[in-house]
């Protein structure tokens, strides 16, 4: 038999273990993948703008992703080794090691 005070001890314990682990789900949101936003020149489409490097790639990527993409499956499609048919980065054959970095902001010219 178990000691009543065990038992409550227990269901403290998991409670706070509980609340713990609540209180961690704001700061994983706020490590999500990098973007910057960027609007088309209406401003009806708020999509994020995609930029990626790769050290076996000179420069930055920077892709506009298609209404059934996202940057992260853009990333997933570039580090995917048997990925191919799309024109990212210049159509690159460039497979694996790429990171997603912040967009530099877009000079506007007059």
């Amino acid at each position: 038999m178990s000691h009543p005070g065990f038992r409550i001890a227990a269901a403290i314990a998991a409670a706070l273990l509980a609340v713990a682990a609540l209180a961690l789900l704001p700061r994983a949101a706020a490590t999500a993948p990098l973007a910057c936003e960027a609007q088309s020149a209406g401003g009806q489409d708020p999509r994020p703008h995609c930029c990626y490097t790769n050290p076996r790639y000179a420069g930055t990527c920077e892709v506009d992703p298609a209404k059934d993409e996202t940057c992260a499956s853009i990333l997933e499609y570039l580090n995917n080794p048997q990925s191919q048919g799309r024109s990212y980065c210049s159509s690159t054959s460039v497979r694996g090691g790429w990171k997603q970095v912040p967009c530099e902001p877009q000079m506007k010219q007059d």
